[in-house]
């Protein structure tokens, strides 16, 4: 993968402080953090066409994190007075995890916001995690936000990329968390032929015959990810960029994110810069979270395309 983005970006982002031209790449601090990932493991039920992290049902690169290694960074958090408002769960599938619902309790029940992305399918509708579900979202309603990823508001281009019925068994876990009173919110992609007002058409529609309470205009409850394509050129960002853009680097996610992943064979956690950059060895920042407050060095083709020029953002 690393030859392929070479080849396409001729050269550039090999220097974690220099372009290929010589110039001072841009940094990002870690200046209001927000939002605390967890990576629940790479596991999942469902294989799709195009997962930036490679989730499969045979794929532990990232195991599964626990509970009590969750409370070890939520210490943490306190320890450093990040001010942190939510914590969020990735994987993989986090409801493979069997401790997703512990995890989700441990952290609500200290008052933050919690978002699980989750496909909504097999994994999430065992009775097991229902029962442990129904009663989160019982005792902390709004506080707990489940972001389902639905890639289309169409059946067969949603099932293109994840599989046959994908997406009626989505909807079906979609209509089950509804019935709970669950607040939801969509995670859909951007790389049709299509316009953003179109596809959020679409959405709104399909929200409104199966009542969803999700508003499709909102684009932090239906997010609309660009393609995560490494092998497309894209330019360096360079300290000069923040004045040519207008754009601050208080606005790009490493400036108010971090995630913790555990990786196969690994004796503890880890923290890293980025949810989009699990396996890029130079975006991991320690074992701690005082280990992770350096600045974050842009030197990768998602940093310019995802999110200093997409401006996008992982969290709610």
């Amino acid at each position: 993968m690393k030859d392929q983005i070479t080849t396409a970006n001729d050269g550039k982002f090999l220097d974690p402080y220099l372009t290929a031209k010589g110039e001072p790449r841009a940094s990002v601090a870690l200046s209001n953090p927000q939002t605390l990932w967890f990576n629940t493991g790479t596991l999942c039920n469902i294989e799709c066409e195009n997962c930036y992290i490679l989730s499969s049902p045979t794929n532990d690169a990232l195991v599964y994190i626990t509970t009590a290694e969750v409370e070890a960074y939520l210490d943490q958090l306190e320890q450093r007075k990040w001010g942190v408002r939510e914590i969020a769960f990735t994987g993989g599938e986090p409801f493979m995890n069997p401790d997703m619902c512990d995890m989700a309790r441990a952290a609500l029940d200290r008052g933050y916001e919690v978002l699980i992305l989750t496909n909504a399918m097999r994994p999430m509708m065992r009775k097991s995690v229902q029962a442990g579900l129904k009663t989160l979202i019982a005792d902390f309603g709004d506080k707990l936000t489940f972001r389902v990823s639905l890639d289309h508001w169409s059946p067969e281009i949603h099932d293109a990329e994840r599989g046959k019925d994908a997406f009626a068994k989505t909807i079906e876990g979609m209509i089950w968390l509804r019935d709970q009173g669950a607040h939801m919110a969509v995670a859909g992609r951007s790389i049709w032929a299509e316009s953003d007002a179109s596809a959020r058409a679409g959405f709104a529609a399909l929200f409104t015959g199966h009542d969803f309470k999700i508003d499709a205009q909102d684009p932090a409850m239906t997010v609309l990810f660009p393609e995560m394509d490494e092998t497309i050129e894209v330019p360096e960002i360079t300290t000069a960029c923040w004045g040519i853009l207008d754009k601050s680097p208080n606005a790009v996610m490493c400036a108010s994110s971090r995630m913790v992943v555990k990786r196969r064979g690994a004796q503890s956690p880890a923290v890293l810069a980025c949810t989009l950059l699990p396996y890029s060895p130079e975006f991991e920042m320690g074992e701690t979270l005082e280990q992770a407050e350096r600045d974050v060095q842009l030197n990768h083709p998602h940093c310019a395309k995802f999110c200093v020029l997409g401006g996008a953002s992982c969290s709610a």
